[in-house]
């Protein structure tokens, strides 16, 4: 049986929807519907931060409050989940503490962005921490409008957050766990008709099933890309097919020698997992989006929708990941290197899903090394993203997987390069850069908004060198202002 109406919590209430279309946005729905205009439309697209909205969901038997992006996640989205707006803070006359610490502070000015500051602020205030600035300037990273400046806006929240909750939510949170775990009953949603539907499986069998019967479907998990096909390319999406309410598609099993990453899993659940795998790969994804995104955002679908310039896949095939991938009842597993074919084009058959992602650990004489270049430090997309993983045996390099995002068509590795570090010693500058080389041959990168082709170029080489050199001295002190291995977060 499947349910046909949306069931989710507003003001600790329980909120139906019978009708609705499958690409209708949160924020539509808050603004257009409830008139709940606290939440503001700004890029429209997930970076600007003013929609942010906090929603909770059962994650690990507890209920987990997270900011998302409103404009666009999706209405569907938010079954069986709990939705906390601005216009819901103030109780009985009185200001939310973060509220009252940004008005004490002079946290604003024109105030348009003020709602999304303080939502992303109010999550903060549930995540049972106590913060430091430097913490602080990370949960606010992706609201990007400063016109008041960071630090009264840091101010108020160090005031504010205490790490230990004192407001109508923490009140009713034990009452709020209870219904959300009663709304998520095991249904799977099927709202629609066979044309036009938005359908939120509730197992990974149902899921693929649904995947396989409509190869025509959109697959949408975190919709942090899909979104914008609806807010910034204006398509029409008849037929969506939601990944998220599969029970243990987002699991993560970690194994002695692998990670198991269900295609689900968002890149906060998965965050201490593949940081513990090594350093800098929590480096790159603290800079992956903004907290908002991230709590959207999944592993599988970053890599299914095939971006040139995701940050995650050239970190996964430099350290030799799989892919697992399912067509109804039949699975295949690869290489995830030969996922990607060409712009645009992966190596998955229409209705086939992205199941879990097998990545290796490293081995006791294997180093990795993972770089992120961008033009804003905070929120935006790779210019060059290179990984590194090196074998060494005796100071020799005895084998080396190197792989690049924003430098082709496709994440892609650097084969020749590859080969001509093959017994190099670590102590060898020169032939360091007799290696770096060959990146001419391997890659032949485009230019655009975000970079050149001559400065791709000449970054992937003094990265690659700079990987050598850190692996040969044995710390980052000398190579890098923040993400330095030795300690246990970047200083801002």
């Amino acid at each position: 049986m499947a349910r046909d109406r949306l069931v989710f919590y507003r003001n600790g209430r329980p909120t139906q929807v019978d009708e609705f279309s499958p690409d209708e946005t949160l924020l539509d729905y808050l603004r257009l519907r409830e008139r709940a205009i606290g939440t503001k439309e700004g890029c429209n697209e997930g970076d600007c931060g003013a929609c942010t909205v906090a929603l909770g969901s059962m994650q690990g038997g507890k209920l987990v409050y997270e900011p998302v992006n409103a404009c666009i996640q999706l209405l569907g989205m938010v079954d069986g989940k709990d939705v906390i707006a601005v216009d819901d803070l103030a109780q009985d006359g009185q200001l939310h503490p973060v509220q009252q610490a940004m008005v004490d502070h002079h946290g604003s000015q024109c105030g348009f962005c003020t709602p999304g500051f303080v939502m992303a602020l109010f999550s903060l205030y549930h995540a049972g921490v106590k913060p430091d600035r430097a913490t602080v300037n990370d949960w606010i990273a992706g609201n990007l409008c400063r016109c008041t400046g960071y630090r009264p806006i840091a101010d108020a929240a160090l005031a504010s957050i205490t790490g230990k909750a004192d407001d109508f939510l923490s009140r009713r949170k034990q009452k709020m766990s209870r219904d959300v775990k009663r709304t998520n009953t095991g249904e799977d949603l099927f709202v629609g008709s066979k044309e036009r539907f938005f359908a939120a499986p509730a197992s990974i069998d149902s899921l693929a099933r649904l995947c396989a019967r409509h190869p025509d479907a959109t697959i949408v998990s975190g919709a942090t890309d899909v979104g914008l096909w609806i807010t910034k390319q204006l398509r029409d999406l008849p037929k969506i097919i939601h990944t998220g309410r599969a029970a243990a598609f987002d699991e993560i099993i970690s194994h002695n020698d692998r990670l198991t990453i269900g295609a689900g899993a968002t890149y906060a659940q998965a965050f201490d997992r593949l940081a513990k795998l090594d350093p800098d790969i929590g480096e790159v994804l603290r800079r992956l989006g903004s907290r908002q995104v991230r709590a959207s955002g999944t592993i599988g679908g970053n890599i299914a929708n095939g971006s040139p310039i995701g940050d995650s896949p050239p970190m996964l095939i430099a350290l030799d990941a799989e892919l697992e991938l399912r067509l109804g009842a039949k699975k295949r597993r690869m290489s995830l290197e030969k996922f990607f074919i060409d712009y645009g084009k992966q190596d998955r058959r229409p209705g086939e899903l992205v199941t879990a992602i097998h990545v290796p650990k490293l081995g006791r004489n294997q180093h990795f090394r993972a770089y992120k270049i961008s033009k804003r430090f905070d929120q935006d997309i790779s210019a060059v993203l290179a990984s590194f993983r090196f074998t060494i045996e005796k100071g020799t390099v005895t084998e080396a997987r190197i792989a690049f995002g924003g430098m082709a068509a496709t994440p892609k590795r650097a084969g020749a390069t590859e080969r001509a570090l093959v017994g190099v010693e670590l102590g060898d500058p020169e032939a360091w850069a007799h290696a770096a080389s060959h990146l001419t041959q391997d890659f032949s990168p485009l230019t655009d908004m975000r970079a050149g082709a001559h400065y791709r170029l000449k970054v992937a080489c003094n990265l690659l060198i700079k990987a050598l050199n850190e692996v040969a001295e044995g710390s980052s002190a000398a190579s890098r202002v923040v993400g330095r291995r030795e300690r246990a977060e970047a200083v801002q």
